[in-house]
């Protein structure tokens, strides 16, 4: 791999994000699961550190960094709270998609609220019966004199119970599957849009999943924000780089984890000893420990090669493939390794614990991914 170095722009960065997991989404997370509250609140802090605008354009208002830095930041803040990092970047992915793909009048009028964290944002792909197969959205576009009339139901979206800015897809030619999908800019103060209450359990409730609804919405011209072929392409490259992400969130979990069951046997006495002096309790973080250090390197080979504009198809499905299975792992014995304690509210364990099962369904089912790298072996008498 190439030099791995971060500039002084980076550096920065991420002493700031890290500031911001640890003083402001770590003491806040419990109360968020108790009180079944999204992270909303948090969103001009995240603006202030530059979250919201990370990748985009620094001609535009962001910051203009490498993915290989956004998936550090990830891992820093999934440290804290996997939900809350997936809000804040889903908010960035709206805006990031709006500094590629919009006109330059609906940039100026969409970026700055989202930039500045008055607004969130979220991408609504997922339906109530329709999560992985994307060629089988209901959600219809049909063309009018003023735009686009949009009709469906979308569900299990991040950020929906607050956000005021979709992308939504919808199929604007059924009989040309993946390639009649289009992206929509949507906007919920306008009539026809309703929200939907699909709050799943309270573990997770940070990340203010909900849905919404569009009744004879009329999208007009300009918010297309990106037409049937290109929004497909956009979305699976914007996936790809999702299981990166997920991956990276995973890493940081379980590093929490283990620094935590660390801390505890460093402190903890039985048997006239400490619990860290005992040779087997020792081995399940030294286990936890070697993996994560594969994973890291996963993590930056596809980072690299993402922010050299290659194919990471199958990296990032191994990667995500092998983090979710890592976390969904170590995580329960790091817990046993700090016994009944583990179970505090207080601590995160549990919440990692939740967090590393959603991880495993978003932005791909580990089955699904297993047949993307199937796909890519090679038979060795062909």
């Amino acid at each position: 791999m190439d030099d791995l170095r971060w500039s002084p722009a980076e550096t920065s960065f991420l002493e700031r994000t890290r500031e911001f997991a640890q003083d402001q989404i770590a003491p806040r997370a419990s109360s968020w699961v108790r009180d079944r509250q999204s992270c909303i609140e948090l969103l001009p802090a995240a603006s202030r550190v530059g979250i919201l605008g990370l990748r985009v354009p620094i001609e535009m208002g962001g910051l203009g960094l490498s993915l290989r830095c956004q998936m550090e930041a990830l891992r820093l803040l999934a440290q804290a709270d996997f939900g809350v990092a997936m809000a804040l970047i889903n908010t960035h992915n709206v805006a990031d998609q709006v500094s590629r793909l919009a006109t330059p009048e609906v940039r100026g009028r969409i970026l700055p609220g989202l930039l500045a964290g008055l607004e969130a944002g979220c991408t609504a792909i997922t339906e109530i019966q329709t999560g992985s197969d994307v060629a089988a959205i209901q959600t219809r576009a049909i063309p009018n004199a003023t735009g686009w009339q949009i009709d469906g139901t979308k569900a299990w979206v991040i950020n929906a119970q607050h956000a005021t800015k979709f992308i939504v897809y919808a199929q604007t030619s059924p009989q040309k599957g993946t390639g009649g999908i289009a992206a929509f800019l949507i906007e919920s103060d306008q009539a026809g849009f309703s929200r939907r209450d699909d709050c799943p359990d309270p573990g997770i409730s940070s990340m203010g999943v909900g849905g919404l609804v569009l009744e004879g919405y009329v999208c007009p011209h300009e918010c297309l924000i990106a037409g049937p072929d290109l929004a497909i392409r956009d979305i699976l490259t914007a996936i790809n780089v999702a299981r990166i992400y997920v991956a990276a969130m995973c890493c940081g979990m379980v590093e929490d984890c283990l620094k935590r069951a660390a801390d505890y046997g460093m402190s903890r006495s039985t048997f006239g000893s400490r619990l860290y002096d005992h040779q087997g309790w020792r081995w399940t973080l030294a286990d936890a420990e070697t993996e994560l250090d594969a994973l890291r390197l996963m993590i930056a080979r596809a980072s690299q090669r993402a922010d050299h504009g290659q194919d990471v198809r199958s990296e990032a499905a191994r990667a995500k493939v092998f983090a979710t299975r890592m976390a969904s792992r170590h995580i329960p014995a790091l817990m046993h390794a700090v016994g009944a304690q583990a179970f505090s509210e207080t601590l995160p364990f549990a919440r990692h614990l939740l967090a590393a099962q959603v991880a495993g369904l978003v932005d791909g089912s580990t089955e699904m991914l297993l047949e993307r790298i199937a796909r890519d072996l090679r038979p060795l008498n062909p």
